[in-house]
């Protein structure tokens, strides 16, 4: 077997983590025919709670398991690592406003930033799934000096697959019926499924299903399903985020690369396509070639209402932006 790839993983003994790292560790991330190496970053006070995950996945005995390693601290944790995997980040509390929680993770994802820049791999590849996640991303990515802009994503694998499946159930087909789906903009509730360009068994989404369910319930559903599952599970989604994350890294660097007839979600650094401005991350319609590369899907027409939905989304990140402005250098 090749070398083996080293995975760094943030937040290793939360939620998310737990859901995660067994899939990780299955091959299900880097593929069958690859041995990784997992590096698991927690804050002090969980590095015991952390030592119990690391128990149990020596317990499963994984053949493609080579190595754990923990950290309390980023440096420790990205060193070497070829992917790195930024879960964890300050929940948002009771009565907090957004910009308050974006200026209370900026300083966490600035010094992972530095770190990834100092201690990862000359290949290193980023997800960012910790939210506020598009701006955190540009946060870590403009603090890691002689690191490629393009190596920086954040998650928005996760709204696309919500929304598939909310397609699929209303129209009543298999999920894998429904192609062409990407979500544009922010990982937030002015998140755009663009159901314009979706295909349901190879028809137009718009011909299958009711435009003002398209427009209404389904918008509606996909931007609050977040939220609609912590009332119902008394916890945020954490087996459905982790699976995303599977889903956008195992395309964009395992092996997995989208075919030439659809394209998935990730928000990536913008370089103006379909006027949504540079210097913010947004989320974009993406083909990946499972090597680390990828490309924003060119060529969409897109209609006035798609255009407003997508500017209501590139300016909350804009606004985003201007919060944590004196952290970007």
């Amino acid at each position: 077997m090749a070398t083996p790839v080293r995975v760094a993983v943030t937040g290793a003994a939360g939620q998310i983590g737990y859901a995660l790292l067994f899939r990780i560790a299955s091959g299900q991330l880097m593929g069958t025919d690859r041995e990784v190496i997992l590096q698991l970053v927690e804050i002090p006070p969980a590095m015991a709670a952390l030592q119990g995950v690391v128990m149990e996945l020596e317990d499963c005995a994984f053949p493609l398991l080579s190595g754990v390693e923990t950290a309390d601290n980023p440096t420790d944790g990205f060193r070497d690592a070829n992917v790195v995997c930024l879960v964890g980040a300050k929940p948002r509390g009771q009565g907090q406003e957004r910009g308050d929680l974006i200026r209370e993770n900026g300083p966490i994802f600035t010094g992972q930033g530095q770190a990834i820049a100092g201690a990862a791999a000359d290949d290193v590849v980023v997800a960012v799934v910790g939210n506020p996640a598009n701006t955190n991303a540009l946060i870590a990515m403009a603090n890691a000096e002689g690191v490629a802009q393009e190596r920086f994503t954040a998650m928005t694998r996760l709204d696309e697959n919500r929304a598939r499946s909310q397609l699929a159930q209303k129209a009543g087909v298999p999920v894998r019926e429904v192609t062409n789906l990407a979500v544009w903009g922010n990982h937030s509730s002015t998140m755009f499924p663009d159901f314009e360009h979706a295909l349901i068994g190879g028809k137009p989404a718009a011909d299958v299903l009711d435009r003002d369910w398209l427009e209404g319930e389904f918008l509606a559903t996909v931007q609050k399903r977040g939220a609609a599952v912590i009332e119902a599970r008394g916890q945020s989604s954490a087996a459905s985020a982790a699976n995303a994350l599977i889903d956008h890294v195992s395309n964009w660097v395992g092996g997995r690369a989208t075919a030439a007839d659809d394209w998935v979600s990730m928000a990536v650094p913008s370089d103006g396509s379909y006027g949504v401005p540079q210097g913010i991350i947004s989320s974009f319609p993406v083909r990946t070639d499972g090597k680390g590369s990828y490309e924003i899907v060119q060529g969409l027409e897109l209609s006035g209402y798609a255009e407003g939905r997508i500017k209501a989304s590139y300016e909350e990140l804009q606004e985003e932006r201007e919060v944590i402005a004196d952290l970007l250098g």
